[in-house]
């Protein structure tokens, strides 16, 4: 018992690290050859806070493990929106003045649409897997046309200050790139073994683990940056790194998931996890847009997140006890 839970606190521990190594790395490369700043920050920061989700769903899926797969991905999602927004909203209120956020934000909702619908036969296909990747393909396509029409983003002037305060030598952007992609394959492959290890001993389900240790460890490294940058008022930063994490995952941390092996959706993923995925997605939908002026996300509309988030756990919780 005494090493799974090892594996699970050294595992997330060397994740969330080498996430924002691999980060970072990946943010100054991306400068030194000359992507712009709004493309580092929707697609750079905000995604590659999303590789630990990735690696470890992919490792979950060759050994077998579904629930892992499927719950690290949606429960990160859940996560992302209740309790990181939650939270960040609490710190500092959510203004955000980005373009592409609004664009963004009806996007996110359509993909969960489409991502539960895709699990009505209960089983996520090579097709639908094909499908995930396509749209983000398509989704990329957008946001690199995007990055060239609107150079003066709030996000790419927020990201832009970032970068050149944290800018690196090529040399060691490189450096810290690898080391962070080798660590966190590495550390992926120990937490999964943890996570499955204390699923089978105590007899829960590994969807419920995926749902909640996996979900909210390999979700940190979002809670990290998202906090840092609503603390310097980067707000379109902080909303940013949470819609591009949320894509990802659903489209390629369960896309490439589906690929490397069809799988076997439990029925109270969708009637459950996918159904609060979407209600989350709709709340956020309604509290963050605005047909005119700037969108916004206050402490009452983070406290009512944190609470559903605080009902959505207590009730995964009663239900491994029942």
């Amino acid at each position: 018992m005494l090493y799974p839970f090892a594996a699970i606190v050294i595992g997330l521990a060397l994740l969330v690290w080498s996430a924002d190594r691999f980060v970072e790395g990946a943010a100054s490369t991306a400068k030194y050859f000359g992507l712009s700043p709004l493309l580092i920050g929707m697609v750079i920061v905000g995604f590659g806070t999303s590789a630990p989700e990735m690696v470890v769903s992919a490792f979950a899926a060759i050994e077998g493990n579904p629930g892992i797969a499927l719950g690290n991905a949606y429960g990160s999602n859940i996560t992302n929106i209740a309790l990181i927004l939650g939270i960040t909203a609490l710190i500092s209120p959510i203004v955000f003045h980005s373009t592409v956020l609004r664009k963004e934000l009806p996007i996110l909702l359509l993909i969960t649409l489409l991502a539960g619908w895709q699990l009505i036969d209960g089983e996520l296909s090579l097709i639908d897997a094909m499908v995930l990747l396509a749209v983000f393909a398509m989704l990329m396509g957008w946001t690199i046309v995007q990055g060239l029409i609107s150079k003066s983003d709030a996000i790419a002037m927020e990201t832009k200050a970032e970068l050149d305060i944290r800018t690196m030598p090529i040399r060691n952007a490189l450096m810290w790139l690898l080391i962070g992609l080798i660590l966190l394959i590495i550390s992926s492959r120990i937490l999964v073994w943890g996570a499955v290890e204390i699923a089978h001993q105590f007899g829960v389900s590994d969807l419920i683990i995926g749902l909640t240790v996996v979900a909210v460890g390999t979700s940190l490294p979002e809670l990290a940056s998202s906090v840092i940058a609503a603390r310097k008022g980067e707000h379109d930063l902080a909303l940013g790194n949470i819609l591009g994490s949320n894509l990802f995952n659903t489209l390629v941390v369960v896309g490439i998931a589906g690929t490397i092996a069809p799988l076997q959706v439990p029925q109270e993923v969708l009637s459950r996890d996918m159904l609060v995925m979407l209600m989350l997605t709709v709340l956020l939908f309604v509290f963050g847009f605005r047909l005119r002026g700037n969108g916004r996300i206050n402490r009452i509309e983070g406290s009512i997140l944190i609470v559903a988030y605080v009902g959505y756990t207590t009730y995964l919780v009663s239900s491994v006890m029942g």
